[in-house]
């Protein structure tokens, strides 16, 4: 071997052994958390995709907090990442959010919502943004909306009682879907050409998937579903700016006045983006604990009875039995709220919560170097015995007296800090009217599936199927 060769190679492996070590031991001003960077560049995303099949906190997660403690460092999809399970740091995270922290998200996953997306924006814009969503779907747009939801749940329940069979998730996605993509953009489906919500299927199939943007791969579906979802939104708006309303009937009609306006900072890919934000969390999310909470009702005979004889209750104390829910009512439905709760609890949902330190954080001796991403782990917040007994039992009991509105340190199934999730009570009153009606006028048996996977976020690989039909009366209390 020549001696130029020789040179090269030895050049080129002290290379690579420097940048190996530069990835594995990262620079940092202070100390950083305990923890390991992975391979190069992939760092620790495979096993932060591998299905769990337990209601516990992931094993990825679960693993290094018995090896690290509660606040460890990892790599995932390429970016260096400050994993916390302490509730003292994630408290931290969202009320510092505009000053040490701002909303982040990988890559990866910005490309699927938008670059443009409510997640991406801050200051001003997001404040802007959320105000919009409010005038749609704040508590006073919610008491005019209730006899709307409470009608299209009645509908849907009394047709799938005709079926054999219902799979439950998807039965309430479309339901949800339909109702919200109705009151955002007087979109019908049943009156469309095009099907809009099958282009948000193909979306979620892929959402939490290795970002592979190939061919075949889960994730090059979502993100053609996310494409085709797109074009036919901005057909929509096209076609209503063609065709302006005299008076504002659902969100486009908002969007379409904000952007006349001499100005205005909304653009029509914010809008856009938005929107499409808006149709995905409004539906899946809320399908996927409501079909949750309906397991737990037939696993669960002693809650099913309590939370009937609330809604029972309900009617007896009306006048006319055939009257619609009102506010009052639905304010009133205590249990049904800590069933909410505990349900919500338990699904963990959302994995992860995302942030980047804007500048060196140090917190209980732990440097959290400027750039880096901090994913807040709710999973291991709700399943922690220190708060919670038991954390892994069904216990609606647990939340009695205490406080089930908005966030804590120990309970942030809709975020936390200024960005709490603007639709959390848009899912409350669709979760609490649809148990109404159900425990009210029919019953139901389990058929199959209802088993639950996480890859990492919860999903029933083999639905929920259940076969309904109408009570003889609304005072019985079993399934």
């Amino acid at each position: 071997m020549s001696p130029f060769v020789l040179s090269i190679m030895v050049v080129g492996i002290t290379s690579i052994s420097c940048w190996l070590y530069r990835w594995w031991n990262p620079r940092c001003k202070g100390k950083l958390p305990p923890g390991s960077m992975g391979w190069p560049l992939l760092g620790e995303t495979l096993e932060f995709f591998a299905p769990n099949t337990t209601f516990d906190v992931s094993s990825f997660v679960r693993k290094r907090m018995e090896r690290h403690g509660p606040i460890f460092r990892t790599s995932l999809v390429g970016r260096p990442i400050v994993v916390s399970t302490d509730p003292e740091l994630n408290y931290f995270v969202f009320q510092q959010e505009g000053q040490m922290f701002q909303s982040w998200y990988p890559d990866t996953f910005t490309e699927i919502f938008g670059r443009q997306n409510v997640g991406s924006l801050h200051g001003f814009m997001y404040k802007y943004l959320k105000n919009m969503v409010l005038s749609l779907f704040g508590p006073e747009s919610l008491k005019k909306m209730l006899p709307e939801v409470e009608g299209t749940v009645l509908k849907q329940l009394h047709q799938w009682s005709s079926r054999d069979m219902v799979e439950l998730k998807d039965a309430t996605a479309s339901m949800i879907f339909n109702l919200t993509a109705k009151k955002l953009i007087s979109h019908e489906a049943e009156n469309s050409s095009e099907n809009l919500r099958e282009n948000f299927v193909a979306f979620i199939k892929g959402l939490i998937s290795f970002p592979l943007d190939i061919p075949g791969t889960a994730y090059h579906e979502c993100l053609q579903g996310r494409k085709r979802a797109m074009k036919m939104l901005k057909n929509m708006l096209q076609d209503r700016r063609m065709k302006p309303r005299k008076h504002n009937q659902d969100f486009f009609d908002y969007v379409l006045e904000e952007l006349s306006k001499e100005g205005t900072v909304l653009t029509e890919g914010i809008a856009l983006d938005l929107m499409f934000v808006l149709l995905f969390a409004s539906f899946e999310t809320t399908s996927l604990a409501l079909t949750l909470a309906v397991k737990y009702l037939t696993d669960y005979p002693l809650v099913l009875q309590t939370l009937t004889e609330e809604h029972k209750a309900i009617l007896r104390r009306r006048e006319n039995m055939d009257s619609g829910l009102t506010w009052k009512e639905y304010k009133s439905m205590t249990f049904t709220f800590q069933f909410i709760s505990e349900t919500v609890r338990l699904a963990n949902i959302v994995p992860g919560i995302f942030r980047k330190a804007l500048r060196d954080i140090n917190f209980k001796g732990y440097m959290i170097p400027a750039g880096w991403g901090v994913m807040v782990c709710p999973p291991a917040v709700h399943l922690n015995p220190d708060k919670y007994e038991n954390p892994l039992d069904f216990n609606p009991w647990r939340w009695k007296g205490g406080e089930i509105n908005g966030a804590s340190k120990h309970f942030m199934a809709f975020g936390g800090g200024m960005r709490f999730c603007v639709g959390a009570d848009f899912s409350k009153v669709q979760m609490a009217v649809f148990l109404h009606c159900l425990v009210t006028k029919y019953r139901w048996n389990a058929i199959k599936g209802g088993n639950i996977l996480r890859t990492p976020g919860l999903q029933f690989p083999d639905g929920f199927h259940v076969q309904l039909s109408e009570r003889s009366s609304g005072v019985e209390s079993s399934p």
